[in-house]
């Protein structure tokens, strides 16, 4: 928990806060729309939030926004779910991807890296090439406004060619990762229905080939709208029959033809982890995407041309698209293709080093996992170009703060960000111009009316409660796919706090601004009525050099009982004796409080975790209260479906 009155881990200097672009917006803002040029980020943040209108206009003048047909307002209705934005507006999300092409046109846009560490460039002028030569392609193929186009890719340039062509024709990306399993996939691509697919042939990952052309072939019988399947040979080999090749595809010189759009035409279908039930199927607009990152990455972030952007992540992650949007801002982003600790820890902080990061994301638990590692990133790679190292995924727990501050550069800028892929944006995270505190976001996103609500609906300050949203964003989805009456939408955020957007995560706002994530509020532990997340039983008990990871449930017992179980992976040669046993409570009891302590502590072979690295606990619970794992969990949405059972076996023997 926060204390009162801690003193700031970093502060930005002078000229940091003079030359970030957030600063040059207020003073524009301030001179053109009316933004109080004084109160700093706070009075900014104030403004963009009792403003909306006003807010999001400035910010489509200051990113020069091109729209194809002008807007009749900024906000027509503003109730949630439904709010409309920018009505009237035509636009396209790709022309203002390849924006710098005009002026940079031989640097670089992309920096591809695999597992050799060797990064490989493309072009500004060579990326537009090959999306006008794909994108007429699809358009030749009958790709229309509307159609779903789907990529089974890694993180590689190809995806984000397939990508822009796909916006710059009107159709609808979606992808997921080529790790994902066929049935993952098809949960995922046949709710959407796509006609086209790309698809490698396979992938590597720690040094390893995996061959992906049965799962590709399954996809295709298994996906009956498709009108054309892309090969493209990341192993080498033969394009199958009757599948086209990338390489003849993008090979003419042609310009792209933008499809101008409606602000609210969909962009691209984004999935949730779907770990009980289908995932849920997210829609996201060509204008609210392209407003909101524009925001997030050029103010929050500081993004511009002079940047190199690396976000460790996968196609099947909403980070994923967020990167891509990296080349809104003019930005030079970098894709890795590999396994994020391959040949070792130190892996993504040499990728950082070799492409000359400015701004660098990852995980919290790759944060967490160098740390126990002994990595030393700055003694072992010159990092001297990086501004900021974001996490997101999970909080940050304060050791990852420190280490951070201590193992990479003491004035390193340390954003701890968090969102959602349904907003496919952050809530709360990176501001340039304020101070980090240890195990805290910095404050919460512009035009983001984020609070912590009550169970009554009354805002709390320096208490825990729901995070909610209490005003729409432009990226909030405008539907999902084959919920025609928006039920499943509106069940899914808008039940609880009718009116107000309810995330699902427990947050405290702190007086100063700030804010802290406690974990996932539906997997909320409840002790004598005291609510806690489980966030922070994981950041003291992960501490211990013999705990690998843990997963702490908290279950509801048929007789009015409550037990509150700790399960732990062990690090290679750790025991679970009496003394570790001891030590483990005695962290709790001392770090959080006695209420914390768990009923049991319980070795087990792995902790589950979804596709994406999320660990799994809702599910976990559901099986330590009996429901049966094919009822407990989507078995497509787990990394590992043998861990799950020793979950379910164990809530036998109980029983």
């Amino acid at each position: 928990m926060t204390s009162s009155n801690p003193s700031p881990l970093w502060q930005p200097d002078r000229e940091r806060i003079a030359q970030a672009q957030i600063t040059r917006f207020q003073a524009w803002a301030a001179e053109h729309h009316g933004a109080p040029a004084e109160g700093g980020y706070a009075g900014l943040h104030r403004w963009s939030v009792d403003e909306l209108d006003t807010f999001w206009k400035a910010v489509t003048d200051w990113f020069d926004v091109r729209f194809s047909t002008p807007y009749a307002r900024v906000l027509g209705d503003r109730s949630m779910p439904g709010a409309q934005w920018f009505p009237g507006a035509t636009l396209n999300y790709a022309e203002h991807a390849l924006r710098a092409a005009d002026t940079r046109a031989d640097e670089p846009a992309l920096l591809y890296v695999d597992e050799t560490h060797e990064p490989r460039p493309v072009s500004w002028s060579e990326l537009r090439r090959q999306v006008g030569s794909l994108a007429a392609e699809l358009r030749a193929l009958g790709v229309r406004p509307g159609d779903r186009v789907s990529g089974y890719l890694p993180n590689i340039p190809q995806a984000v060619t397939a990508l822009l062509a796909t916006a710059a024709v009107g159709a609808v990306w979606t992808s997921c990762a080529p790790d994902f399993g066929a049935r993952s996939v098809l949960d995922r691509f046949q709710q959407v229905e796509p006609v086209v697919l790309f698809a490698v042939d396979g992938y590597r990952y720690g040094g390893k080939e995996h061959d992906r052309r049965d799962t590709v072939a399954e996809l295709r019988r298994e996906l009956p709208t498709l009108r054309a399947v892309v090969h493209i040979p990341l192993l080498g080999t033969e394009a199958p029959e009757g599948t086209l090749e990338w390489s003849a595809l993008t090979s003419a010189d042609i310009a792209p033809v933008y499809e101008e759009v409606p602000f609210d035409h969909p962009l691209w279908v984004l999935y949730s982890s779907g770990t009980t039930g289908l995932p849920k199927a997210i829609v996201q607009s060509q204008g609210g995407i392209l407003v909101e990152h524009l925001k997030q990455l050029g103010l929050h972030c500081d993004l511009g041309p002079e940047d190199r952007f690396f976000w460790y992540t996968s196609t099947g992650w909403m980070m994923w698209n967020f990167l891509v949007s990296g080349l809104l801002t003019g930005t030079t982003i970098v894709l890795y293709d590999g396994s994020p600790g391959y040949p070792d820890t130190g892996a993504q902080w040499r990728i950082a080093e070799r492409t000359g990061a400015t701004l660098y994301g990852t995980s919290a638990a790759y944060v967490m996992a160098c740390r126990k590692a002994d990595v030393h990133p700055s003694r072992d790679f010159d990092l001297s170009r990086i501004k900021c190292v974001a996490t997101t995924g999970s909080p940050l727990p304060p050791d990852g703060f420190r280490w951070l501050h201590d193992e990479v550069r003491d004035d390193l800028w340390i954003a701890s960000v968090s969102g959602g892929t349904d907003v496919c944006s952050c809530f709360a995270g990176a501001v340039p111009t304020l101070p980090v505190y240890i195990g805290e976001l910095q404050a919460a996103g512009l035009g983001t009316d984020l609070q912590s609500w009550d169970p009554s609906g009354k805002p709390l300050i320096d208490e825990v409660g729901e995070l909610v949203v209490a005003n729409p964003m432009p990226s909030m989805p405008i539907r999902f796919w084959n919920d025609p009456d928006g039920s499943r939408y509106h069940d899914s955020y808008f039940d609880t706090y009718p009116g107000a957007w309810r995330h699902g995560d427990w947050i405290t706002l702190t007086s100063r601004g700030s804010v802290v994530i406690h974990g996932r509020s539906d997997s909320t532990l409840n002790r004598q009525g005291v609510r806690m997340g489980s966030a922070d039983i994981y950041e003291a008990v992960e501490r211990l050099p013999e705990i690998r990871e843990s997963l702490v449930i908290g279950v509801e017992q048929p007789d009015g009982g409550y037990w509150m179980p700790l399960f732990v992976h062990l690090a290679p040669g750790a025991e679970l004796d009496d003394a570790l046993l001891g030590r483990i409570k005695q962290t709790i009891r001392e770090q959080l409080s006695p209420r914390h302590t768990p009923d049991e502590v319980i070795e087990v072979p792995g902790i589950p975790h979804t596709l994406t690295g999320k660990r799994i606990e809702v599910p976990v619970k559901r099986l330590l209260q009996g429901t049966p794992l094919e009822k407990a969990v989507n078995p497509g949405s787990v990394d590992n479906l043998d861990l799950l059972r020793f979950y379910e076996q164990l809530a036998r023997d109980r029983a």
